[in-house]
């Protein structure tokens, strides 16, 4: 860079106290090499004694002194032009720094002349030559003076239409000093912040505010923003900002329903159910308009609902069912209140048909995820209600819209923890393992974020957990939960999968039947008085059957009748198969073939990919056992195609080794590992919709029935849901966003 500018003859000892002088940085370089063409000097050995001098004025204080000496008004421009920052508008900066425009020209010319200052954009904005002419400037400033530049500042590009987040970033700099217009700057920043996606900058434009202080009467309502911004993120410091909001004399009816909304959201966030439900039963209590009493008694429902320490529960699911009877509007706090209504259904195990209904009409046109005046919760409910309604496809596509709208919004905490570690779980169901263990693991990427102890991290671990048992990795699985205190602590809050559940079949994974007995006969002491009874929404009687069938089977068997007579009340073809499925693996002879064969009709119909494929391998294996060598091939063979593209390594290697025990090898996988229809199987699909028996379509195509069967499971499992919700898949053309990976 030296010879660059001073030419190819300057020797090597003065290139080298150059970059000796100046640290090597460019900059610096750059200005050395400009001071020494001024000063005429020869780029020799002779001239090194002068270089010191030359670099202590192109950096800090040298920088500053040589300003000084430029005169007032320049130093005063660019003081100003630091306090203004990037992109500095040159009215702006003469405007505080108080020098007429005509001055400002010939100021800013000079300024350029001396390398202080630069033009640049289309619209000629100024800036610093370099960011350390900058910082050196800003340092120099005097403190007081620079904190009334800055607000000055504050108020000049308020005046000049730049909005209240280009005044916060000034604001902020400023000392408090009890201005209603500073409150309401910042107050207002803060709103574009959250409309952009920026909470934690809408955080401190807000708690700057609250240290001004605002007006008396404007204090509950900054309380209460802050504590909004503060909910992603921090839920506990929410809580004692909203506590405050509601202690103020002044706050408004309407403020004190939204204070209350917000502080049961992050009671219950912190892992503090009985709480959140408290808070609004009391709201409930003293809500004067109908509107308002009925927003309050949906979030008691949900908060109700979610508490693991509930002491009547039924009581409550027959209070929502007649709540929820006598609505005849569709307003969005009803459908709120048919959203829980649905997802009780689920939870009690009443017929998937009455808990669809609800959702559907729940769901409307659509329902927010950042909604301000409602949470997240009930969208998420309802999505969920699809997936264990066996519409899994469409629970995913819901969840993908709404974690993007979270992104947008810059939701980053719980709520996208929750977004992330849910999707995984559909996933999981549907039987995409790879896919779902990516997608929990983003979002526990974020969970340390959102606390160690929150609903939202105890369902991305019992979610990841599953993931890896059906995965093969149970040492992995044993760790995680040993890490997370899974066996040992009980969330306030109910949380699905059932921490404790998922415990109980890691121990069952490692052969620790007792172990896992005394875990789930507690889980089921616990649901059954609450009266969730759907082994479709919590499977611990098929885990129970199993932990006891050894030692007890007898008792095996009755338990897998009831949550087989449970299953059959929900619905469901993945519940039906599931326990049926179970009930095999505790039964012998004849009568395991036909419940192993039931199952596999059931799950065919089913989106459950992984399910299907464990029912065929049991079934398979049962076949070959019995001699019947063909017939164990064909369910082998699919069970095993089936595993491979779940990414169930246990169970594929299972299949293998029954195949190769049947004296078989294993054929080539014929699956193209897309969930694009082909067009045969849209077609059998649209047969389907229309009411065609497998026999009808079957003939008509010149195929065999149990073809048509295998393609039809094929369509169901791709697209994401069961027979009944086909013809609405296909006839909004959205199969394909339903199946993305």
């Amino acid at each position: 860079m030296v010879r660059d500018s001073l030419g190819e003859g300057s020797d090597d000892g003065f290139c080298r106290e150059c970059w000796a002088v100046t640290g090597g940085n460019p900059f610096e370089i750059v200005e050395l090499t400009a001071k020494i063409l001024d000063r005429g000097l020869k780029a020799q050995q002779e001239s090194i004694p002068e270089l010191p001098q030359l670099a202590a004025a192109v950096k800090g204080d040298g920088l500053v002194e040589r300003i000084a000496r430029l005169g007032t008004s320049k130093v005063r421009f660019t003081w100003a032009a630091a306090v203004l920052g990037t992109e500095i508008s040159a009215s702006l900066a003469a405007r505080l720094a108080a020098i007429g425009a005509e001055e400002a020209v010939d100021v800013i010319e000079r300024l350029r002349q001396e390398r202080i200052l630069r033009r640049s954009g289309p619209d000629a904005t100024l800036g610093f030559a370099h960011p350390l002419v900058a910082t050196a400037i800003y340092r120099a400033i005097p403190g007081a003076f620079r904190v009334s530049m800055h607000g000055e500042a504050a108020r000049a590009v308020v005046d000049a239409g730049l909005g209240a987040t280009a005044a916060s970033r000034h604001l902020l700099e400023t000392q408090p000093e009890g201005d209603p217009w500073v409150v309401h700057q910042l107050r207002e920043a803060a709103r574009e912040y959250l409309r952009s996606g920026a909470p934690e900058a809408a955080r401190r434009c807000l708690d700057r505010a609250l240290r001004e202080p605002p007006p008396f009467a404007e204090r509950a309502a900054v309380l209460y923003e802050l504590g909004r911004s503060a909910l992603l993120s921090e839920p506990t410091t929410t809580v004692n900002h909203l506590r405050a909001a509601l202690e103020e004399p002044t706050i408004t009816p309407a403020l004190r329903e939204s204070v209350t909304y917000r502080l049961a959201q992050a009671l219950a966030h912190s892992d503090r159910m009985a709480e959140a439900a408290q808070v609004v039963a009391q709201e409930a209590q003293r809500a004067a308009s109908h509107r308002s009493r009925l927003r309050m008694q949906a979030e008691q429902f949900m908060y109700d609902a979610f508490r693991a320490d509930e002491q009547d529960s039924p009581a409550r699911s027959r209070r929502l069912a007649r709540l929820a009877g006598h609505l005849t509007g569709r307003a969005l706090p009803e459908r709120y209140i048919l959203g829980l209504r649905a997802w009780d259904a689920v939870v009690k195990g009443e017929p998937a048909a009455t808990a669809l209904r609800f959702a559907e009409e729940a769901l409307g046109t659509g329902l927010s995820w950042t909604d301000d005046d409602y949470g997240f919760e009930l969208p998420v409910m309802v999505a969920l209600t699809f997936m264990y309604c066996d519409q899994p496809g469409r629970a995913e596509a819901l969840f993908i819209k709404g974690i993007a709208e979270l992104e947008r919004k810059g939701w980053r905490g719980a709520h996208l923890l929750f977004g992330f570690s849910l999707l995984g779980y559909i996933r999981y169901r549907r039987g995409r393992l790879a896919a779902a263990e990516n997608v929990v693991r983003e979002g526990l990427r974020i969970a340390d974020r959102a606390g160690q102890s929150t609903p939202a991290r105890w369902s991305a671990v019992g979610v990841l957990i599953e993931i890896l048992l059906a995965r093969g990795r149970t040492e992995e699985a044993r760790k995680l939960a040993d890490e997370s205190s899974f066996g040992d602590v009980i969330p306030n809050a109910v949380v699905y999968p059932d921490s404790q559940t998922v415990f109980s079949e890691i121990l069952l994974a490692q052969g620790l039947n007792t172990q896992a007995e005394r875990h789930l006969t507690a889980v089921g002491s616990r649901l059954e008085g609450r009266g969730m009874r759907n082994p479709a929404w919590c499977p611990w009687q098929l885990h129970l059957a199993d932990a006891v069938a050894y030692a007890d089977p007898a008792r095996a068997t009755t338990i897998t009748r009831d949550a087989l007579e449970r299953a059959r009340q929900f619905g469901t073809e993945t519940a039906i198969g599931q326990a049926l499925h179970a009930s095999a693996l505790v039964t012998s002879g004849p009568e395991q073939m036909k419940l192993l064969a039931d199952a596999v009709r059931h799950l065919e119909r089913s989106p459950s990919s992984y399910e299907l494929a464990r029912a065929l391998v049991g079934h398979g294996a049962a076949l070959r056992r019995a001699g019947l060598a063909q017939d164990a091939a064909d369910q082998l063979h699919r069970g095993l195609e089936s595993a491979v593209n779940c990414g169930a390594d246990p169970l594929a290697a299972s299949a293998r080794e029954e195949l190769a025990a049947a004296g078989l090898r294993p054929l080539q996988l014929l699956s193209d590992g897309t969930d694009a229809l082909s067009a045969q199987e849209q077609e059998v699909a649209e047969q389907a919709v229309l009411g065609h028996s497998t026999a009808r379509i079957a003939e008509g195509r010149g195929m065999t029935e149990r073809s048509v069967t295998a393609m039809l499971s094929t369509v169901y499992r791709k697209v994401g849901t069961d027979h009944a919700g086909l013809a609405k898949v296909l006839s909004h053309g959205t199969y394909a966003t339903y199946g993305g990976k």
